[in-house]
């Protein structure tokens, strides 16, 4: 069943006058292609964690991995609320996405699989990875396949996405789900 797409709500407080809200199609679209994101997490002594990583949309969520021992996975297990966000390192121009939501492992092989595939048709053979026992490993001829190590994969489903379009005109759009 398809999930019906959230209705974007324009901030007037901090958009030009006469912006318009941003589409949930063209942030889905940046979502889906964006190359490069950042995650952040919570320590356990409250601070916050941000990393980069990479990231893939699938089935309206975003998908990362990471090894058991990282600080992120260390962090999630004992608080699944975080932030991803994504966007363009320019003032004047592009759309910066910020998703909260709750992380959530994913240990179905055949979901795996699907996410796996993603990976490798968005990022090349470098990120292609082995299926098995619940989790990701880097596939022998990926860029690190020397190191097999297990990568823990993580389900975002966004609660609410910010969108901030930059230039003329400026907008703060939100997206409740």
């Amino acid at each position: 069943m398809a999930v019906k797409d959230p209705t974007p709500e324009l901030d007037p407080r901090f958009s030009s006058d006469g912006a318009s809200p941003t589409p949930w199609a063209e942030a889905r679209g940046r979502l889906k292609n964006a190359e490069v994101y950042w995650l952040s997490t919570v320590r356990p002594d409250g601070r916050p964690h941000v990393t980069s990583l990479l990231s893939v949309w699938l089935d309206d969520a975003l998908y990362f991995c990471t090894g058991p021992s990282e600080r992120k996975a260390k962090n999630l297990a004992r608080n699944p609320h975080c932030v991803i966000t994504t966007g363009c390192n320019a003032l004047d121009e592009g759309l910066d996405l910020v998703v909260e939501g709750d992380a959530a492992r994913v240990s179905d092989e055949a979901k795996l699989r699907r996410i796996a595939d993603v990976y490798e048709s968005k990022y090349g053979s470098d990120w292609r990875f082995t299926v098995r026992d619940g989790a990701f490993y880097h596939d022998p001829g990926s860029l690190r396949g020397t190191d097999p190590g297990e990568a823990l994969v993580y389900e975002v489903a966004p609660s609410t996405v910010f969108g901030f379009g930059k230039g003329e005109p400026f907008s703060q759009t939100r997206w409740r789900f």
